[in-house]
């Protein structure tokens, strides 16, 4: 089968090579999938650089989340077992971690619909408690993370205010249904909140980016307000000001998705069927920018690192890129 290798750390453009490469053998517990659509995830940009806190055995095959074929022909969202993961022809994955794939999205849109969506619910819901009537701020929001929460805000009944960088993903985040659209490169964040807020500031702050997005949430959190830190894909790990968030009043809940599987995995089903409820009703749908080949992947990768791309990229191995 063919499969992308990363035999050394870098940049992804430079150190992914598709290869002809034998099918993994599952272990015990896993299944083998056909890989029907890879999303592609920040994740596997930092695992190609060596900067994720996961680091697969050299070679390795990026990719970790997947709409997959079981043998027995049905169609589920999986979490490849890495080092064998999803820009691939065939995958691993755990058996009992399997997500039926709702009948309602597509190969690219069901593949879509786990980590980030996962990450979103959780943080919006479990992890912040968004009420209805509550004003969300979403950064990067019409990034592959940030969609996911805009969507999932606007679900729960929230005022969404999305922050994006350009003119291009203004009218993205525009169309994703956020009420209010800050660009940061032509406007003052910090400003244009507070106005749109009438200086309240946002109850629920949703942060994937880090570094002057982190400093900017701190100037319009509201009182009682939480900021919710779910990556750093600006680069840089801030560091909070405890003092300050006593002053204002707010707290700040760290999130990783990824120890519901190992401490609460009953979570992630109810999750899922949640998810899968929205998708059917029409009120969620992944933003699929692109469908690209296989062999298209590494480019696609490399443009999600320079921060290029909106929405999701998916590939799609089997050629139907329609």
């Amino acid at each position: 089968m063919q499969a992308w290798q990363v035999h050394e750390n870098g940049e992804p453009s430079e150190v992914m090579r598709l290869e002809d490469v034998a099918r993994p053998v599952p272990g015990d517990g896993q299944v083998l999938l056909k890989v029907r659509a890879a999303n592609i995830n920040f994740p596997d940009v930092l695992m190609c650089r060596g900067h994720y806190q996961v680091r697969p055995p050299l070679p390795f095959t990026p990719g970790v989340e997947i709409c997959g074929e079981t043998e027995d022909g049905r169609r589920v969202i999986a979490n490849p077992a890495l080092p064998y993961g999803g820009f691939a022809e065939y995958a691993v994955a755990d058996a009992a971690a399997l997500l039926s794939a709702p009948d309602s999205l597509d190969d690219a849109e069901a593949a879509a619909l786990h980590i980030g969506y996962q990450t979103g619910w959780f943080g919006l819901h479990r992890r912040a408690r968004l009420e209805a009537g509550e004003t969300l701020l979403v950064h990067a929001a019409a990034g592959g993370v940030g969609s996911a929460a805009v969507q999932l805000g606007k679900a729960a009944g929230a005022t969404v205010i999305g922050v994006v960088g350009g003119a291009d993903k203004a009218a993205v985040a525009r169309e994703l249904g956020c009420d209010v659209v800050v660009d940061r490169r032509s406007e003052d964040v910090v400003a244009a909140v507070k106005e749109a807020t009438g200086g309240r500031g946002a109850d629920v702050i949703y942060d994937p980016v880090g570094g002057e997005a982190y400093t900017q949430s701190t100037k319009v959190v509201a009182f009682e307000g939480r900021i919710v830190v779910v990556g750093f894909a600006g680069g840089t790990i801030p560091s909070p000001a405890l003092n300050h968030a006593l002053v204002k009043n707010y707290a700040i809940l760290g999130l990783h998705w990824g120890l519901y599987n190992t401490k609460n995995p009953k979570l992630v089903q109810h999750c899922h069927e949640q998810l899968t409820e929205l998708a059917a009703r029409g009120a969620i749908k992944p933003l699929i920018s692109e469908r690209v080949p296989l062999a298209g992947a590494a480019d696609a990768v490399q443009r999600l690192g320079d921060g290029v791309t909106t929405g999701r990229i998916a590939v799609v191995p089997t050629g139907d890129q329609a």
